[in-house]
């Protein structure tokens, strides 16, 4: 895989020789690195919006675990993927950290292409999910366009009803439904119902 030249991988583990090792595997490998020495320094240089990249992160750490860290970063939605790194091969441990979000878990001591390998997919996978909610974000605006009496009107529209059903369902007369639909196809730049059940469809994946 060709490094995205944007992507930054933050590397968090307590042993300062681990650290520099994955520093220096990481650029070597034409990376860039921001290493901390713990959970607690990662999140004090946490910037927002951030690269696109990974965590590579130590799984047992003095203070705030990388469980702990794990689950601050999911409740405030960051979506940096994460690796787990770890020497204890604690099986309640690993399910954790894989129920909560981890894209892969390494035992040390692990083949440097393990790591590399492990680092390439989840910086793919960041990329993806960026792109993706860039996507999400654009359906969304276009949708905003509308009024909410239209939005309901493309919601049953996607629901796959017929104009006569929807002017029941919101007590409204046919001939409205016709106009609200015209307007929700020109105001969203549409032809069909086909397009307009993707765009809603597409806004409304988390």
């Amino acid at each position: 895989m060709e490094n995205s030249p944007q992507a930054l991988i933050h590397v968090v583990d307590d042993e300062a020789s681990l650290r520099r090792a994955l520093v220096f595997l990481l650029e070597s490998a034409g990376w860039q690195v921001a290493a901390h020495d713990s959970a607690e320094s990662f999140l004090a240089a946490w910037t927002d919006p951030a690269p696109p990249g990974c965590l590579i992160l130590d799984i047992r750490m003095p203070m705030m675990s990388g469980l702990e860290l794990q689950r601050i970063l999911n409740e405030r939605n960051i979506r940096l993927p994460v690796i787990f790194l770890t020497g204890h091969a604690d099986v309640s441990i690993a399910v954790q950290a894989m129920k909560h979000g981890a894209c892969e878990l390494i035992e040390k001591p692990f083949k440097d292409q393990v790591l590399l390998d492990a680092v390439g997919q989840a910086v793919r996978d960041d990329l993806a999910h960026r792109d993706e909610a860039s996507t999400r974000q654009a359906l969304r605006s276009r949708l905003d366009k509308l009024s909410p009496r239209e939005l309901e009107v493309a919601r049953l529209i996607v629901e796959g009803l017929p104009n006569k059903t929807i002017g029941q369902r919101l007590d409204i007369s046919e001939r409205t439904v016709q106009v609200h639909r015209l307007h929700v196809m020109e105001k969203i730049g549409i032809h069909s119902a086909a397009e307009l059940t993707q765009i809603v469809l597409k806004a409304d994946r988390e």
